[in-house]
């Protein structure tokens, strides 16, 4: 990517204050957006879906027509943590979607055209949501639905569209099977029109709204993650533009001298742990899965943990298709994800997580230093320790300091109403740098240079990253 690009991702980060849209008015139209559009999703059993249903021989749950997705079973073993070998329902949708965003300069300044979108399990009805969010069932027209608005400025060449970013990213380890998105950001030049539920946003309004519970999608924030704001010289050209504020998140993402690993040891890590890991997954019939149990209205595991897979029947006024009815993966309390970072050498760096997880498309992925999904690290509740938990819970106890704390929901268009608490802290200079091996110290620019490749952040450490505000 070029230093041009790179400059104006970074002005836009910058820039909070909208003359297209201000951020009050922004929150006005979005709460607008809720009570004009019709929505509801509604429990049913499964025997009154439509197009669904369960294959006699394998208890798959899947559509007539063999797209969108499927609930299969898998049988897992592995040599990596406490357990060793289980079984669980999973998501399996082998289609590469899209995750789009269109910008554009206004003023010099580069602008986001996002969407106010409804999903089926979104907890608060209406979140912010990429230009483009479509499985090719979706864009396709599978569903016999009109066409995803936009989707030309992403599947075919144009003259007055230029790619900034272009990436596969994997999706929840643990809930799908080897699921992967095409993220992607394009930048317009000539005019647009405006659909109704589309505004344009500055990428600093974005991350100030990133501070705000469940209202960002998880769609949007995977796609910002990954944009590359440059190193210090980029910085140089904004300074002449007034811009003075170089806070310590800005360092550790421009910095690229002060690390305390190469980046060719950090490979050299990463592949030493997938040398060791052993991961063997093989898909079986759900109804052969063990621990897990079908009723009418779920399948649920026998203690009520983890997740349950349920059907609904949705009604959403300004979609494609306006109802149908579904499954949703539905998380049984919410989880909590965290890094923990400290400075060093001057610069901040985070504490990455190795971890494996059954859906991962190449064994292990790097994740927040925390991650505990679905209640989990409840004491009592867990099958293991969860190292550096007790930092993220009683922070003043460690002289930890919370950058950042919300709550952010996983995708609604597959998940029913499961947030996540999202937490960033910083320790102090007595806290060890050394750490146990699965873990290793990164700083935000390092982070960057792995998210231009695939598989290898985990979708919960972009979650936490597309927060980060720089001023």
């Amino acid at each position: 990517m070029d230093s041009p690009t790179k400059y104006h991702f970074l002005k836009s980060a910058l820039t909070t204050e909208n003359t297209l849209m201000h951020t009050e008015n922004f929150l006005h139209w979005l709460d607008e957006k809720k009570k004009q559009t019709h929505h509801k999703t509604t429990f049913i059993p499964f025997s009154e879906m439509e197009n669904w249903g369960f294959n006699t021989t394998t208890g798959n749950l899947e559509h007539t027509t063999g797209k969108f997705f499927s609930i299969e079973g898998i049988y897992v073993k592995t040599n990596w943590g406490n357990v060793s070998e289980w079984s669980q329902p999973i998501i399996n949708q082998p289609e590469i979607g899209f995750l789009g965003i269109i910008t554009k300069k206004f003023n010099d300044t580069l602008y986001f055209l996002m969407q106010a979108k409804i999903e089926p399990g979104n907890i608060n009805a209406v979140q912010l949501s990429p230009t483009l969010q479509a499985t090719k069932s979706n864009y396709t027209q599978v569903h016999q639905g009109n066409t995803p608005l936009y989707l030309d400025y992403f599947l075919t060449e144009r003259k007055d569209v230029t790619v900034l970013l272009d990436q596969l990213q994997s999706e929840q380890g643990a809930r799908f099977l080897k699921k992967r998105n095409r993220n992607i950001i394009v930048e317009i030049t000539g005019e647009i029109e405006i659909e109704e539920h589309f505004c344009w946003l500055t990428l600093g309004q974005i991350k100030d709204l990133l501070q705000l519970d469940n209202l960002i999608n998880m769609d949007t924030r995977t796609v910002i993650s990954g944009i590359p704001f440059g190193d210090l010289s980029t910085f140089e050209g904004l300074k002449k533009e007034g811009n003075t504020d170089l806070n310590n998140f800005l360092i550790s993402e421009l910095d690229n001298s002060n690390a305390l690993h190469t980046i060719e040891h950090i490979i050299s890590w990463i592949t030493r742990l997938k040398s060791f890991a052993e991961l063997e997954v093989e898909r079986i019939p759900l109804n052969s899965i063990s621990d897990w149990v079908k009723d009418d209205f779920s399948i649920h595991h026998k203690d009520h943990k983890y997740f349950s897979v349920v059907a609904v029947k949705v009604e959403i006024g300004n979609r494609e298709v306006k109802s149908w009815t579904q499954p949703l993966v539905k998380s049984a309390q919410e989880g909590i994800i965290a890094f923990l970072c400290k400075k060093i050498n001057g610069v901040y760096h985070f504490l990455v997580q190795a971890k494996l997880e059954s859906g991962n498309f190449d064994i292990i992925e790097l994740a927040p230093t925390v991650q505990c999904l679905t209640g989990n690290y409840r004491k009592g509740q867990n099958e293991y320790e969860v190292e550096f938990l007790d930092v993220v819970l009683n922070p003043e106890k460690f002289n930890a300091k919370v950058l950042y704390n919300s709550m952010q929901s996983e995708e609604g268009g597959r998940f029913y109403q499961e947030q996540n608490q999202n937490m960033i802290l910083e320790v102090d200079a007595n806290f060890n740098t050394e750490v146990p091996e699965k873990y290793c110290w990164m700083t935000l620019n390092q982070l960057k240079d792995f998210i231009k490749f695939n598989n290898y952040l985990n979708i919960q450490s972009r979650s936490l990253l597309s927060a980060i505000r720089f001023k």
